[in-house]
């Protein structure tokens, strides 16, 4: 185990399980912030604000500032902003997309976007399916916030974003542009923000297919970590491994 200068650690399946606590993650963080180790929170939930993501840390004895909690929302919105002055998008998403997208000036239309912005809607309907798939075979440009096909909950795994960006992929033959893990974008936003190189930090986090990979692909070392989607037996199938690998968070600070 190196002496990392920043953690990056995904939330659910690492510090919790739908509504439910993973016992081993409020003494892990409270550890790094014994220790003076600087972390973000990254997560591919485009559905929540940060300040509902840190409300929610607390109910776990999690202790969170805004600030260190990085979404796929806000780093699809600040992508956008990138692409051109003025942004026009057909969105399907909740409040913690949709907020993230007005902060940042972009335009939330209906008719004739320059991109549709697709993130987990839990009140999604085959209307929003519909339109969207006909506005990327118009000419939209088609952004994910993230690509997570399945997302565990207390009750077990259930539909993430992933599941309905295949849908539209299937339905126009287009692929999308996707934000957040496991491209690794949204990871170097966090980075930049903490201002230390790759290299130097880790990534830690429970699927191997977002979070590891989201690490490999940023030039980071990846800890991965047997309490959500992607088990040790699952693990041994990839090719690229971990850098480490742990049934619990209580084994790492040792």
């Amino acid at each position: 185990m190196r002496d990392y200068q920043a953690y990056l650690i995904d939330l659910d399946g690492t510090m919790y399980k739908g509504k439910s606590p993973i016992p081993e993650a409020a003494n892990f963080i409270e550890e790094l912030k014994k220790r003076q180790i600087p972390f973000r929170f990254v997560t591919n939930n485009s559905s929540r604000t940060p300040e509902v993501t840190v409300g929610k840390l607390k109910k776990f004895d999690i202790d969170a500032e805004v600030h260190q909690v990085m979404t796929a929302s806000l780093a699809t919105a600040r992508y956008l902003k990138e692409q051109q002055n003025h942004v026009r998008a057909f969105v399907i998403g909740e409040v913690g997309l949709t907020q993230a997208l007005e902060n940042e000036g972009i335009e939330i239309v209906e008719d004739d976007p320059d991109y549709v912005v697709v993130g987990i809607d839990r009140n999604n309907s085959y209307r929003k399916l519909r339109d969207a798939c006909v506005l990327v075979q118009n000419g939209a440009g088609f952004v994910a916030t993230n690509p997570d096909i399945k997302v565990p909950t207390e009750k077990g795994l259930v539909p993430g974003n992933g599941a309905f960006i295949q849908l539209i992929e299937n339905v126009t033959g287009k692929r999308p542009e996707v934000v957040g893990k496991p491209t690794g974008l949204m990871l170097q936003v966090a980075l930049e923000e903490l201002g230390v190189e790759a290299k130097d930090a880790i990534m830690v986090g429970d699927n191997y297919l977002t979070d590891i990979k989201a690490g490999i692909n940023a030039g980071m070392d990846t800890l991965h970590v047997q309490t959500g989607v992607t088990t040790k037996d699952e693990l041994a199938g990839y090719g690229t491994q971990p850098t480490y690998t742990v049934e619990t968070l209580s084994e790492w600070f040792h």
